[in-house]
């Protein structure tokens, strides 16, 4: 797979690929799966979630340590990528965009503007992660286009439901949880309380249990 590729179809339409792999530990239980990473003015690192404007890292930083600069460089406006994939794979937590292709229509990270050219290869992901029994989607977006890939319709769960999720013959379960960009209108508060739950329900230890 060659990642980060970007062809051009026509005016004002390129066809880019996610710039990262899928993040997938042997061990994991857990996978969170979102839409489409940032362009790379807006990458404070080479990983998922790398704007740092983005809130994701420090609601795992809360929820497991009580410290949201926990997975922060020092005093750098980063992420520390090599800290953040040590702990996924050490709690067995895999990280994985639920679209491979896709065109920014208005060339930025809005899952409004999301044009999807390719899923994600979900038999592909599932197949090198065999524990896994929880999938989250952080967001509505990434919800959205994970229940496409099921053979039958399914209604949309709302934010912070659990539904089970059948994908060929697996038995998983799927929690929508809230998007972790600042234009989600939640406060941090709230989010952190959302994602902490869904890591409890799917038996991660976290601060304070």
């Amino acid at each position: 797979m060659k990642y980060d590729e970007l062809i051009t179809i026509g005016p004002n339409e390129v066809v880019e690929t996610r710039p990262f792999p899928p993040f997938l530990p042997s061990n994991t239980t857990v996978m969170l799966m979102g839409t489409f990473p940032p362009t790379s003015e807006k990458r404070a690192m080479e990983f998922h979630y790398p704007n740092f404007q983005n809130d994701m890292w420090r609601v795992y930083g809360l929820v497991f340590f009580h410290n949201k600069d926990y997975f922060r460089k020092g005093d750098e406006k980063a992420f520390d990528s090599d800290k953040i994939k040590a702990f996924l794979a050490e709690r067995g937590i895999a990280s994985c965009p639920t679209v491979l292709k896709a065109i920014r229509e208005k060339g930025n990270a809005s899952d409004a503007f999301l044009k999807v050219v390719e899923p994600v290869p979900l038999a592909e992901v599932l197949a090198q992660i065999p524990h896994c029994k929880h999938i989250a989607t952080t967001g509505g977006k990434a919800t959205e286009v994970l229940l496409s890939l099921l053979p039958e319709k399914v209604k949309l769960p709302k934010t912070g439901e659990t539904i089970p999720y059948v994908f060929e013959g697996r038995e998983l379960t799927l929690t929508r949880l809230p998007s972790t960009s600042r234009a989600y209108p939640l406060s941090l508060a709230k989010k952190v309380d959302a994602y902490r739950q869904f890591f409890v329900q799917s038996g991660l230890d976290v601060y304070g249990e």
